[in-house]
């Protein structure tokens, strides 16, 4: 992955960690269910009167809507609303690059390289901590929830992958289409229809307006900005090498809540944090670059030209080095003869 890309996957990370000051702020005021209806029904209304289709199978659409949009947020809001601090919440939910990691090996067929591995078991171990902490602290439940919303958003990962947008704004903008009508169900059968009629009536209190403020982030940066760089980056490289950028949130959504909310952790659960973070940031390091051997191979233990980041070096010929690069799809694989 270019350094450039590697930067706007921060800028993500960052829109992402202060999303959760947001969302706790909005959900100081409106229903967690209904409050994932109401974020995606903003997005939705006019995405569908104004964003031209964006050219992907339905199938992938639907699922993307369903892993990312549905479970990941109806988990996540419900498990924040059972009492998951925002800070420990933007932790527990980066699991989604592990989840995300072994989706990709198993239905993409992704290369997963041994240092992934490495950084995917630290963070893995990180997280076990911060679990095990939560079951000795607090209630469990929330943290449980929060995982499954995690395993939604690697679902969504995955289908995003899969749908190879041509713009990927467009494809998270016709995303916010599918969760609107199944989470105001869920909030109908749940929450009451009392419940939702109250928190989109009484505008009376200083807590209410900071929960359209938090609710306008998160539609605006949250979800236009950051997914949608988020996707154009799923779309170019393979999902086991951008997803592990996501554990980086819990060092913005963690800071954040510390300093505004004034949320502490446990020694144990910050032992579990920095692991996450080193984890990922091992896992992310791009490998060497090839130097030139005898003959024009590349020595070994080396990555060859172009495939930095993208699994171990593949065979170069002598005669193929210098066409090789040109041969190649967008994911650096070389392609079949027919296909060049």
């Amino acid at each position: 992955m270019p350094t450039r890309h590697r930067l706007l996957a921060v800028v993500v990370a960052l829109l992402w960690g202060l999303n959760f000051l947001a969302i706790d702020a909005s959900l100081a005021h409106y229903p967690p269910m209904f409050l994932v209806a109401l974020r995606f029904a903003v997005l939705a209304v006019p995405t569908v009167l104004l964003v031209p289709w964006p050219g992907v199978p339905v199938r992938w659409l639907v699922g993307y809507g369903l892993g990312f949009g549905v479970l990941q947020f109806a988990f996540l809001y419900w498990g924040m609303a059972a009492g998951m601090p925002a800070g420990l919440a933007s932790l527990v939910l980066q699991m989604s690059g592990p989840f995300t990691v072994v989706l990709g090996a198993v239905f993409l067929r992704e290369r997963v390289s041994g240092r992934q591995v490495v950084g995917i078991l630290v963070a893995v171990a990180g997280l076990t901590a911060v679990g095990w902490q939560r079951a000795e602290n607090a209630a469990l439940l929330p943290f449980l929830l929060t995982l499954a919303g995690a395993f939604g958003w690697a679902i969504g990962n995955v289908s995003n992958r899969l749908a190879k947008p041509r713009s990927p704004l467009h494809l998270v903008l016709w995303m916010s289409v599918v969760p609107p009508l199944p989470m105001l169900a869920v909030s109908w059968v749940v929450e009451g229809r009392d419940a939702i009629w109250t928190s989109l009536t009484t505008y009376d209190d200083a807590a209410a307006w900071w929960a359209v403020v938090g609710l306008a982030y998160t539609v605006l940066l949250g979800t236009v900005a950051g997914s949608g760089l988020w996707t154009w980056l799923m779309a170019r490289h393979p999902a086991g090498v951008v997803a592990p950028f996501s554990m980086l949130v819990p060092v913005v959504g963690m800071s954040s809540a510390w300093l505004v909310l004034g949320e502490e952790v446990t020694p144990g659960e910050l032992a579990g944090a920095l692991l996450v973070v080193g984890g990922v940031l091992w896992g992310s390091r791009p490998a060497r670059t090839a130097r030139p051997g005898p003959a024009g191979t590349a020595v070994p233990g080396t990555t060859a030209p172009g495939t930095a980041g993208r699994g171990p070096a593949e065979p170069v010929s002598p005669a193929g080095a210098a066409a090789a690069p040109g041969h190649r799809d967008p994911d650096g694989r070389l392609l079949p003869v027919a296909e060049r």
